[in-house]
């Protein structure tokens, strides 16, 4: 394995009830000012908003809301909850929600005291923070991102059309509650897609070097395989806690940098769902669906030991007389499979996306992974987006 220094700051409590029995004790070690950052409404629907409202305010805290927090989540945004925290001096940031909650309140969080213009700072290349940021709680309603155990926020800037985003270890939340039964009210659609985007993360990092025998890609190979048999039986059952709480762990295990230690890292068809997205707002899980497949068509070759693996570990496929490259394609293909059987899309036409104008500016704008097995320029992953047409 590589050289690494691993660190993770964020303290998880997991489980049933996790809200009422533990953010009570929590906010004791907080000021008064809570900004509470949620989405467009879902959280006071299924009932969610009540319950840590209720704590809240049985703490004696005086609650600022920050609600409207779109799905793909616009720097524009971030700095108008930057802007609202700087001026209600903000003693905690609570984000309950999803992946762009998260991301959105972490943004603001690690920003609210820098006085330069953050983007150039921390978004269009790697920067230093040498403030402190206002501390950042976290109640997850969606099992995803991971962003609950990490620094990372993905921001969309409208002006450049581009979406990004950087790790710091300094923008981790303080802490993070995980009920799993909060995510039962997320809609099929968010299932798949939400479920299929920790198989994705978990794949950016398997797929990348070094290939010899390491802990991380035998980590991840598990991984793989829990999020794929949870993500059949909580499609199956919604309310099948055990897979709820599956997934939900198996998101945090993907993104808080375990198995990232000691790999390269691809993320390359990431960057591509990114720019995506940036054009056309689609669903960040549904276009990682539809692109991996194509790229890894692209890339297999390049990586074709590791493709073979993928075949034999995670699929359980025999080789037999199958040659490796055989092999490595039957891997693919139980991938592309286990999609159509999860119901996500397979082609960017099922998305509504179909204006080739748009997809080349998406390719030209699209980031390129230097931890893939094979760097792609901008006239490939064109042709990838055509081909998922």
């Amino acid at each position: 394995m590589k050289d690494f220094i691993f660190e993770n700051s964020t303290k998880v409590y997991f489980g049933k009830g996790c809200v009422n029995t533990c953010l009570p004790e929590i906010l004791k070690n907080y000021g008064k000012n809570v900004m509470l950052g949620y989405g467009t409404g879902s959280i006071k629907k299924n009932g969610i908003y009540d319950q840590v409202i209720s704590v809240l305010e049985d703490s004696g805290k005086n609650v600022i809301e920050f609600s409207g927090i779109m799905a793909n989540p616009t720097y524009e945004k971030m700095m108008e909850g930057r802007k609202l925290a700087r001026e209600k001096d903000i003693d905690l940031i609570l984000a309950v929600g999803g992946g762009s909650v998260m991301d959105c309140c972490k943004a603001i969080a690690m920003t609210a005291f820098y006085d330069g213009e953050p983007w150039d700072e921390y978004w269009a290349k790697k920067g230093t923070i040498n403030h402190k940021p206002i501390p950042l709680g976290i109640v997850v309603t969606a099992a995803a991102t991971g962003s609950e155990v990490n620094g990372g926020s993905v921001l969309t800037n409208t002006e450049t059309g581009i979406k990004t985003d950087i790790d710091y270890v300094e923008a981790n939340a303080q802490f993070s509650l995980l009920d799993p039964e909060y995510t039962y009210s997320v809609s099929m659609k968010q299932l798949r897609a939400g479920s299929f985007d920790i198989l994705s993360h978990i794949m950016e990092t398997y797929f990348s070097g070094p290939d010899d025998g390491n802990v991380s890609d035998d980590i991840s190979e598990a991984l793989m395989k829990n999020t794929i048999e949870n993500m059949r039986k909580a499609i199956a059952d919604p309310e099948d806690y055990n897979a709820r709480s599956n997934l939900m762990w198996d998101s945090s295990m993907a993104e808080n940098r375990i198995i990232k230690m000691g790999k390269d890292k691809d993320f390359q068809a990431h960057n591509m769902e990114h720019q995506l997205s940036a054009f056309t707002d689609c669903n960040h899980g549904e276009g990682l669906a539809v692109l991996h497949p194509v790229y890894y068509h692209h890339i297999y070759k390049d990586g074709l030991g590791k493709f073979v693996r993928f075949a034999r570990n995670v699929w359980g496929i025999q080789q037999g007389s199958m040659t490796d490259e055989e092999m490595a394609l039957a891997g693919i293909q139980a991938l592309e499979d286990f999609i159509k059987e999860s119901g996500l899309p397979s082609s960017l036409t099922e998305m509504g996306i179909t204006d080739k104008e748009i997809l080349k500016k998406a390719a030209d704008s699209s980031g390129i992974s230097k931890g893939a097995y094979r760097q792609l320029d901008h006239d490939e992953i064109y042709q990838i987006y055509l081909e998922c047409l």
